[in-house]
């Protein structure tokens, strides 16, 4: 099995099982795709599922998903997303992050984003996504403030 990584970064635990180290390599592969490279059309190919959004902001389906982080690309060509810690239980599968939407940012954590996503997995699809969000600067708190008050989906957060 090949070892998860994002960014260049091997990421990975020898507690994990099998099924932790495949759930953890597919959400690296995903998380690669759409928000270092911003490469669409592949996670399209690759990726047949998203499942339920609890993310506010974000239609359910892995089509409101790319539709919401190509919108931002376009917004934010530089944008990326630097995986900082990962946890690993069971069908759960946790990335702690540090989101900048310019090179310059990157690595300054008084910029940008922090992020911890979870995803839950199903037969080893992504079949559920939460979020929380702390927006680090001024242009992320507003951008933050605009964003956060359209909900598209009726989920709920938790």
């Amino acid at each position: 099995m090949e070892k998860p990584s994002i960014s260049g970064h091997l990421l990975e635990s020898a507690s994990w099982s099998e099924q932790e180290t495949s759930n953890v390599a597919r959400m690296a592969e995903f998380i690669q795709l759409i928000m270092n490279d911003h490469d669409f059309d592949t996670v399209r190919e690759r990726f047949r599922t998203y499942g339920v959004q609890h993310s506010r902001a974000i239609p359910d389906g892995l089509e409101g998903l790319l539709d919401y982080v190509e919108r931002f690309a376009k917004t934010y060509p530089e944008f990326s997303y630097d995986v900082k810690k990962i946890i690993a239980d069971g069908d759960y599968v946790v990335f702690h992050s540090h989101a900048t939407v310019k090179y310059a940012h990157r690595g300054n954590d008084k910029k940008g984003l922090n992020i911890i996503d979870t995803w839950r997995f199903e037969d080893g699809e992504i079949a559920e996504h939460w979020d929380a969000i702390q927006a680090l600067d001024f242009s992320m708190r507003v951008y933050a403030l605009a964003a956060g008050g359209k909900i598209k989906n009726a989920n709920g957060v938790f």
